[in-house]
């Protein structure tokens, strides 16, 4: 995971105060450094580390932090470096899996101002945004909405509209993508290497749109977790590859690898009903109903046809839970 501190943007590509509508350097103020510690034996600490640092946008006055939910996932400590360059400890409030985002909140007050949401649905191709990371605004850039989209994720990820950018900020995670009149329209996911629907690649990244967490958030800072029966979860890495999905890899202890799924399967059919593309088979494996459903699946392994069923999972269940403080 990159460093938020290891990368400045060139003073080209930087916003400057006399181009913006609202304080551009109180804006960018509202922006943290999060950094997370998690203990080895985590779930995640194999493929995402046990340090991790990327950043987070303070979004309430008592020090409510939103980022991205692989930075704290499973961490038993969290400190946020505010505007003054102060540690604060932290602790994660909570997790949103469908949407990606969560929350963690301060423990000290922060020298860091909230930030006001915007309405993430107005955004349109085109529009100029600031991509804006911890460090004020040698960590910022003049970026364009590119597409506005669905993005289907290898890791059982579906997200029904993601807000992709360009060019690319060097350290995305938890990032601020902040309209032209201030408002926090979105926090940073993923780098894409193409965010358009052609063949031409493009660059970039993708955000969060802020109306996703803003349906959430009184779920999240009461409950942990969004209030809705879990999707059932499968512990498979799928890529498509010449308009075929195949299982790439199988999460240990998961579902998928107990039920006798085998890397190199493709895909062909989920319930009977054929699969086109990755985004297709989420939406005819949730549709079955919640975490715990058995699904059956139609592989193709070795030229045969194989008929199989997976008791899913809940994807939650196999974290460790935050430590309370």
């Amino acid at each position: 995971m990159p460093d938020p501190f290891d990368t400045e943007i060139s003073k080209a590509q930087q916003p400057r105060p006399e181009d913006c509508a609202f304080d551009l350097e109180r804006t960018l103020s509202s922006v943290v450094c999060v950094r997370a510690q998690v203990p080895a034996d985590a779930y995640s600490a194999r493929r995402m580390g046990t340090d991790r640092a990327g950043h987070g946008v303070v979004i309430r006055n008592d020090g409510l932090v939103a980022t991205i939910g692989y930075l704290i996932n499973e961490a038993d400590q969290i400190w946020i470096i505010d505007g003054a360059h102060r540690a604060i400890p932290g602790h994660v409030v909570g997790q949103d899996p469908e949407t990606g985002y969560g929350l963690v909140q301060a423990l000290k007050p922060l020298q860091s101002p909230p930030i006001q949401f915007g309405d993430s649905s107005r955004l349109r191709e085109g529009d100029p945004v600031i991509v804006a990371g911890y460090g004020g605004r040698g960590h910022a850039l003049n970026a364009r909405v590119i597409s506005k989209r669905e993005f289907a994720g290898y890791w059982e990820y579906l997200l029904e509209e993601g807000i992709f950018t360009s060019p690319p900020h060097p350290n995305w995670g938890g990032s601020a993508l902040i309209g032209q009149d201030g408002l926090l329209l979105g926090v940073g996911s993923l780098f894409v290497q193409q965010i358009l629907m052609s063949d031409s690649p493009v660059d970039g990244n993708m955000f969060i749109p802020v109306n996703f967490i803003k349906n959430s958030l009184e779920d999240l800072i009461a409950y942990g977790s969004p209030r809705k029966p879990s999707r059932p979860w499968l512990g498979i890495t799928t890529a498509e590859a010449e308009n075929r999905l195949v299982i790439a890899r199988l999460n240990r202890g998961g579902p998928a690898r107990r039920s006798g799924l085998q890397v190199g399967d493709f895909v062909v059919a989920i319930n009977g009903q054929t699969v086109n593309d990755l985004a297709d088979m989420y939406r005819k494996i949730w549709s079955l109903g919640q975490a715990g459903v058995e699904v059956p699946m139609t592989v193709l392994r070795d030229g045969d046809a194989l008929e199989i069923k997976v008791k899913s999972g809940n994807r939650s269940e196999r974290n460790k839970p935050p430590r309370l403080h």
